[in-house]
């Protein structure tokens, strides 16, 4: 629409958790003038004498009881994206940090007047990007993609930014390595304790200064000399950052010298499970299940798990195997929060693991393994596992095998054959035979 109306500039109005990416991946082809106004983060909600969000609906199934219903007609009192620092709000995140957003969008919340504010003060600076030409590639740069990485390690933001941000990249012409993940989290502490791994919700951030004071913790590590959609650099940005809430400033943002972990939010692992990579929260995993070993309680798709989790089929110390949810075997790698937070919600979480080709939701948390390539569709090694195969989990050694005999799994594999693909025909058809591993942002080639 943007090329058939020849428009000057873009101003982007994205909400939830995939239109966030899907218009910055536009941005990149198109290449014009561009900023965006993402739509805010819902309030929390309140009930049971706690703070709450979605997820606490979700865990709340499986537990029962009859403060269910409380938590249903609770959890979401109004507009905007979940209030935890799930998919969404990442994604927001990550849009300032690479300068897409003015300072202080992402974290306004949907019902806050600053988020009108911002609206207008975003129309009137497309103006200048478009007489000056400062477009979208000019922003989003190797350095800028860096910067927002950083920033996700520091927040301890949604596994699914290792989808999307290098299809971000993509469209920008910039190869981003799935390792690049894993090399910025050592490096950058985790500083933001927030839901699903910690207590905070995005409105604690909010009042603590929102990114624009993550980053300033942070300006040791980041590429200042970045430009972004003010018309300045980051560091000139920053220069002019002060936080309005010294105190919440200083009990919701940790110091690099004090961080809540020393490494990062996400790590990427390897192993014989997943030769090209798989990504775990490692900030929302116990200190008990950083390394677990068990045996594997298979199934071959969201719905198997969920009627063996809820019949009680997954006993503490299993690893809970859900394949032939990636990218082509899905196909469209749809998010499997209700088998996590099923686990969470029959208290499992300390004491079960999940691995599977397919992802999470941001709002997931304890051991879970996702993004697992090869997939099984293609006869990635998790094709090959059976029930009560040992499955090792390391997260500090960035490891995950199955340890099996490789003379056994060399006979598992000439016995595989290719399941019959689900849907045959139209546009998931089409994507099914198009898209690449989840290791390199299951893009369209």
């Amino acid at each position: 629409m943007a090329e058939a109306h020849q428009l000057d500039g873009l101003v982007l109005i994205p909400s939830c958790d995939k239109i966030v990416p899907g218009h910055i991946m536009a941005a990149g082809r198109l290449n014009l003038p561009t900023i965006a106004v993402t739509g805010g983060p819902m309030m929390p909600g309140f009930a049971c004498d706690k703070d709450l969000d979605l997820i606490n609906v979700f865990e709340g199934w499986q537990a029962g009881g009859e403060a269910l219903a409380d938590l249903e007609e609770m959890a979401c009192p109004g507009a905007g994206s979940c209030a935890g620092l799930f998919t969404a709000n990442t994604m927001a995140c990550l849009t300032e940090a690479m300068g897409l957003s003015l300072p202080g969008c992402a974290t306004a919340h949907a019902v806050d007047a600053r988020k009108i504010r911002l609206g207008k003060l975003s129309g009137m600076k497309i103006m200048e990007l478009v007489e000056r030409n400062i477009t979208a590639r000019q922003i989003v740069t190797e350095a800028s993609i860096d910067n927002a990485i950083r920033v996700d390690m520091a927040i301890g933001g949604s596994t699914n930014t290792v989808l999307h941000i290098p299809a971000i990249a993509s469209e920008f012409g910039i190869d981003l390595d799935l390792d690049r993940f894993d090399q910025l989290s050592r490096e950058t502490p985790h500083l933001v304790n927030l839901r699903p791994g910690g207590p905070h919700h995005i409105l604690d951030l909010d009042r603590a200064g929102g990114i624009q004071a993550v980053m300033s913790r942070l300006s040791s590590k980041l590429a200042l000399d970045a430009l972004t959609v003010t018309g300045k650099t980051l560091g000139e940005n920053l220069q002019a950052f002060r936080p309005i809430n010294p105190l919440a400033n200083q009990s919701v943002i940790s110091t690099l010298n004090s961080p809540v972990h020393a490494q990062g939010g996400i790590a990427i692992l390897h192993g014989s499970l997943a030769p090209e990579g798989a990504v775990v929260k490692q900030t929302a995993v116990s200190a008990a299940m950083m390394k677990h070993t068990g045996p594997a309680r298979v199934y071959d798709s969201e719905e198997e798990s969920m009627a063996g989790i809820v019949g009680g089929g997954v006993k503490a110390g299993d690893v809970v195997i859900i394949r032939y949810e990636g990218p082509k075997g899905g196909p469209g790698m749809r998010e499997t929060l209700a088998p996590t937070s099923a686990i969470a919600g029959a208290g499992l979480s300390e004491s079960v693991a999940l691995i599977t080709d397919g992802r999470f939701s941001g709002g997931t948390r304890g051991p879970c393994i996702g993004h697992v390539s090869p997939e099984a569709a293609v006869g990635g090694p998790i094709a090959l596992v059976a029930d009560e195969d040992i499955v090792s989990i390391d997260i500090p050694a960035r490891k995950v095998d199955l340890l099996v005999d490789p003379a056994i799994l060399e006979e598992r594999r000439r016995a595989w054959r290719p399941p019959e693909p689900k849907i045959t025909s139209g546009i998931l058809a089409r994507y099914r035979n198009s898209v690449t591993s989840a290791s390199k942002g299951s893009v369209l080639r």
